[in-house]
């Protein structure tokens, strides 16, 4: 039911948001789509985690770049 929510206010946030402003994300892919698909794989917890996590690095400071997904859930030795 959260996951469900979760994707639905990504795909508004594309759909209606986005569209109006001028884009400005500083990663690959964009950060919404990076939470649809964190999501997807990982559910809402753990998804909207990575996906608050990537939203934070966005500040003039970060140097933004290509940051996709990972595959499998990180440890604390892989997120080192």
């Amino acid at each position: 039911m959260l996951q469900k929510i979760m994707l639905g206010f990504f795909k508004f946030y594309q759909v209606a948001i986005s569209p109006i402003k001028p884009p400005t994300c500083r990663f690959y892919p964009t950060c919404s789509n990076y939470g649809l698909e964190a999501v997807k794989r990982f559910g809402a917890i753990k998804g909207g985690y990575l996906t608050i996590k990537r939203i934070l690095k966005c500040h003039p400071f970060h140097p933004g770049g290509v940051d996709f997904v990972p595959e499998e859930w990180p440890t604390r030795k892989q997120s080192k």
